[in-house]
């Protein structure tokens, strides 16, 4: 319910251009938010003061009929004076007969005349809203150094849960722009006006300017705002529709990459394993070959040894023939001048370092010595024979 004060003190012009015009204003502004948070909300007016009895006079019942809201706002007479304590209680009493019992019951009170009404009336009528589950906010225009204290002992009664609220109009402000950035509009979803005035008040020549989506007041160009509000819901559905295809186009390749790579990733594992393998194997190849050629040189060097030491005596005695041989041919053939080198394979010294030098011949053994003793005892035959021609010579 809204509450509108229609007292004489509504000509002042400290409001641009009066209060009243203010606070119709203020009003159309009110119906509309309301009316728009939710498709079930519904707005009555009632005035403070009427014609003749001076008490409250309901206009329209709550209703979500915003043609009815318009056409009663333009009809308020200016007169009398305002009663808060009474107009609150019919208020109250409208909200318990509403058509819609859904919802949170709510009212919102201008005052822009002094109040009169005792601070005790006051406070007992914020506690009835209070137990009532009535929340209650209060628009200061005008009078605010009297009307402050007293509005305040009313909302502090009637609070539950910070649902109540105590907004102060400087003098010279719309009060439509203070009233757009504050809860009382925004049903407790915006931070209230405040300024340095009192409680709640906004600074003078502030503007809140905001509260509307996309910058645009639905009350003011309802066509305007609605086109907005339907492309903004095409846009969202439309980049909805584009996330959840990116997303699904994201899991599929993210399934087939997953299976590639599950595929070609062991591929690429057995193939390194593959290749160190071979490189190992390789590397075992060399060694092996190189053992089994140094083991086949020494087994050859061995079985050379063996055969030449053990059983060779018929390669040995061919060794010694050989160089007996020569020696002897060496003496015979060789002239006096050649004496000399013929006479060296005379020399046992000479013939053993010669047979020394032969592999696999031991100039120690038995048989060679043996046979060097047998050539020495020939060449000195030899040589006594070649003395005694030379002498009867």
């Amino acid at each position: 319910m809204i509450l509108l004060d229609s007292s004489e003190f509504m000509r002042n012009g400290d409001y641009i251009p009066t209060r009243m015009e203010a606070q119709h204003d203020a009003a159309n502004l009110l119906c509309g938010a309301k009316i728009n948070q939710n498709p079930e909300n519904t707005v009555g007016v009632l005035t403070m003061s009427s014609p003749g009895t001076g008490g409250a006079n309901l206009l329209v019942s709550p209703t979500d009929d915003m043609g009815k809201l318009l056409s009663a706002l333009h009809q308020i007479p200016i007169t009398g004076e305002a009663d808060v304590a009474s107009s609150v209680q019919v208020a109250h009493l409208a909200l318990k007969h509403r058509r819609n019992k859904n919802g949170g019951q709510r009212v919102i009170v201008f005052v822009g005349s002094p109040v009169l009404t005792e601070d005790r009336v006051l406070t007992r009528a914020g506690r009835m809203l209070k137990k009532n589950n009535v929340a209650v906010d209060v628009i200061l225009m005008g009078e605010t150094e009297d009307n402050e204290n007293k509005m305040k002992l009313l909302v502090d009664a009637a609070n539950s849960g910070d649902n109540s609220h105590l907004v102060t109009i400087p003098t010279g402000v719309l009060p439509s722009d203070i009233l757009v950035g504050s809860p009382i509009v925004h049903g407790g979803n915006a931070p209230p006006a405040s300024a340095a005035g009192g409680d709640g008040a906004a600074a003078p020549g502030e503007s809140g300017g905001g509260g509307y989506d996309f910058g645009v007041d639905p009350n003011m160009d309802p066509e305007l705002a609605m086109a907005l509000r339907v492309s903004m819901e095409e846009e969202r559905a439309r980049q909805e529709r584009a996330s959840a295809a990116a997303r699904e186009s994201a899991a599929e390749e993210s399934k087939e990459g997953g299976g590639e790579t599950m595929e070609s990733v062991p591929v690429q594992v057995v193939g390194t394993v593959a290749d160190d393998e071979e490189d190992m194997l390789l590397q075992q190849a060399l060694a092996m070959s190189m053992n089994e050629s140094a083991a086949t040189g020494s087994d050859g060097a061995k079985e050379d040894s063996t055969a030449t030491a053990g059983g060779g005596l018929a390669d040995e005695e061919m060794e010694m023939q050989r160089a007996l041989q020569m020696s002897m041919g060496a003496g015979v053939e060789g002239t006096e001048g050649s004496s000399s080198s013929g006479g060296q394979f005379r020399d046992p010294q000479f013939v053993n370092q010669l047979l020394g030098s032969v592999p696999g011949v031991d100039p120690n053994d038995p048989v060679i010595r043996n046979a060097m003793g047998e050539q020495k005892e020939d060449n000195d035959a030899e040589m006594k024979d070649s003395d005694d021609s030379k002498k009867e010579g």
